[in-house]
């Protein structure tokens, strides 16, 4: 069992998107079938409209659990190399606002 959960953990970390995409898309058939079934007098464009509604919460559901997932498998030490891959030197190179005297530099004017 271990194996396989690793495979779909691989597979879902390399498939984002589409990952999402199918929760998604199970979501809107999924809600629509259980609407169907309990209410079969309701509108056909009313049970999209609630579909579509349920899905895109399962979906925000879906995202804020792969941002905690993400934080927690990779929050311990990215902040470290996070502040090591910033180069604050590009600033340094960009020329100055105002020279000398505390004229506006042309290039920075509009």
């Amino acid at each position: 069992m271990e194996r396989m959960s690793s495979s779909v953990q691989s597979w879902v970390e390399e498939h984002k998107l589409a990952t999402i995409g199918g929760v998604w898309a199970s979501a809107i058939g999924a809600s629509v079938a259980y609407s169907r079934r309990r209410t079969p007098q309701r509108a056909t464009n009313l049970r999209l409209i609630h579909a579509r509604m349920h899905a895109q919460a399962l979906t925000l559901a879906v995202l804020g659990g792969a941002a905690l997932a993400h934080h927690y498998y990779n929050g311990e030490g990215s902040s470290k190399n996070r502040e090591a891959d910033l180069d604050y030197d590009f600033y340094s190179q960009l020329p100055s606002a105002t020279d000398a005297d505390g004229n506006e530099n042309d290039r920075w004017s509009w």
